[in-house]
């Protein structure tokens, strides 16, 4: 288990290795999981200290922000995936039944 946390650390140092994996979450539905993801990539970067600095959010904000029964503000994500070279962007759906079922 160690190896693949490792081996991610590395992995999501990249700012596209990030957006890809951040991405493959949120398609797997699953927001809770998505704010994980976010504080691995948090992680890989430098940890929440270096993000704090970047972000100028305190480290008890984002760690609060960052679990999985987080609720993070869009301002604060928005500072979040801009502080690892990243942006939020919103794409069509395809599956149209998957789009009524969230109505």
């Amino acid at each position: 288990m160690r190896r693949y946390h490792d081996h991610l650390m590395e992995v999501l140092k990249d700012p596209e290795e990030a957006a890809a994996y951040l991405n493959a979450v949120l398609e797997d539905g699953h927001p809770k999981m998505f704010l994980i993801a976010l504080r691995d990539v948090a992680e890989a970067q430098g940890g929440l200290l270096r993000l704090s600095k970047k972000t100028k959010m305190s480290r008890a904000n984002l760690y609060k922000m960052l679990c999985k029964s987080g609720h993070p503000e869009v301002q604060s994500l928005y500072k979040v995936l801009l502080a690892f070279g990243l942006s939020l962007s919103v794409s069509v759906k395809s599956d149209k039944k998957q789009l009524r079922k969230a109505a």
